[in-house]
């Protein structure tokens, strides 16, 4: 029986906790590279919760036997998989519209507030 949590959960949900805050805090800049960069960390933090999700094992084998009692879950990893197609084409557009409002403005300021020319 374990008396605590393994070195290796703590170190992936320490991992996921760093991803987060630094993907939240990125998002709040009010720039548009930060804002692109905070929404990709946040997606990695996903990415690996889902991988998570599916049982952290070590020298478990991918094909599964009959007197096999330690195994990970295959369900995870296609959606991490999935997960990582999706974010790739989420990242392609929100750069798009991120150069397509720079080259308007000349400017890569998230807020719309004109700046006082006084």
């Amino acid at each position: 029986m374990r008396k605590g949590p393994c070195k290796m959960e703590l170190l992936v949900a320490s991992a996921i906790g760093i991803m987060t805050a630094a993907g939240l805090y990125l998002l709040l800049r009010l720039r548009t590279f930060p804002v692109i960069l905070g929404i990709s960390l946040l997606t990695y933090a996903v990415n690996v919760f889902l991988f998570a999700s599916g049982r952290l094992t070590i020298g478990a084998p991918p094909v599964l036997r009959d007197d096999m009692t330690v195994y990970s879950d295959p369900l995870p990893q296609a959606l991490v998989l999935t997960a990582i197609v999706i974010s790739f084409g989420m990242t392609a557009v929100v750069v798009m519209i991120g150069l397509g409002a720079f080259l308007g403005s000349n400017d890569d300021h998230v807020d719309d507030q004109p700046e006082d020319t006084q």
